[in-house]
């Protein structure tokens, strides 16, 4: 899920049947909005699309505000006008397995990024019919890459091989690598306070927080979940705050300060746990506009 950099009631949702194992996809916008004379409604439908294979993942355009991407299941990575019906404006198709991420360029806003399990990271521009750049240090699926949100050329990725990378988009090589977690790590995002500051989960069900200024070790133990960490968020109207999702059918949200503080002891008890899923929650988001949302 993700909300629209543009519209703060906007949400777009990527979803694929049988938990993205085989079968259709289908691309969702919802308009959060409450109608006059309601208070807490259901979300209304704007627009769906179909595909032929499941979504994992989307990302809003930073120029356009009805254009988005999609990544899929087949290897496929799909850009949608929502001022058109029925089918993508741009389809490309460079990866040999699933693409599990995209990603848009916040500062730059012309290009967006994509990780798959070929163990691959491509940087693509909506105006390009081929990608514009490769790399393939990871030696196994490559499950989230995300742009800095405050440099053009610095991108982050999380990987099967247990590590997170940091990369410059002009270097063919990471520039940093962290020994991040014990099993597979399958989320990331970067602190939007602090550029030096990341934050990882795993299916060793961590949440962890590191500084790369330090990377030999982590900044915190931020928390953990009863199964693996699938997605996470880091507040942007808070720099301590972070949120995550996983395989337990929980949302937490945690308090980043007050696990730094206790580097030394157990991590503290989350802020808030929401426990009403009951399914795995595979994505998590905080709209910008409204805090708290």
């Amino acid at each position: 899920v993700e909300y629209s950099p543009f519209f703060e009631h906007r949400l777009a949702c990527a979803s694929a049947a049988n938990f993205g194992i085989v079968g259709n996809g289908r691309l969702w916008i919802f308009n959060t909005a409450a109608p006059p004379g309601t208070a807490n409604p259901d979300a209304a439908v704007e627009r769906t699309y179909d595909t032929q294979d499941g979504l994992f993942d989307i990302a809003w355009s930073e120029v356009h505000e009805n254009q988005l991407v999609t990544s899929s299941g087949d290897g496929s990575i799909k850009l949608w006008d929502l001022s058109l019906a029925d089918f993508p404006i741009r389809n490309w198709s460079e990866h040999a397995r699933e693409v599990f991420s995209v990603n848009w360029n916040l500062v730059s806003k012309d290009t967006f990024l994509s990780a798959s399990w070929d163990h691959s990271i491509k940087l693509w521009s909506p105006e390009s019919e081929t990608s514009l750049s490769t790399w393939q240090d990871h030696t196994h699926c490559v499950y989230q890459a995300t742009w800095s949100p405050t440099s053009a050329t610095a991108f982050a990725s999380a990987s099967g091989d247990g590590t997170v990378r940091t990369w410059d988009a002009r270097a063919p090589r990471a520039s940093t690598v962290l020994r991040a977690h014990d099993g597979e790590v399958l989320a990331l995002d970067w602190n939007k306070y602090d550029p030096a500051v990341l934050v990882s989960g795993s299916v060793d069900r961590s949440v962890r927080a590191w500084d790369l200024r330090r990377p030999d070790r982590p900044l915190a133990i931020v928390g953990t979940h009863g199964y693996a960490v699938r997605r996470l968020r880091c507040s942007p109207h808070s720099r301590a705050v972070v949120a995550s999702v996983g395989y337990d059918m929980t949302a937490r949200f945690w308090d980043l300060d007050a696990a730094a503080a206790a580097a030394a002891g157990p991590p503290p008890p989350p802020l808030h746990v929401h426990d009403l899923h009951t399914e795995f929650v595979l994505g998590v988001d905080l709209n910008m506009f409204v805090p708290g949302r």
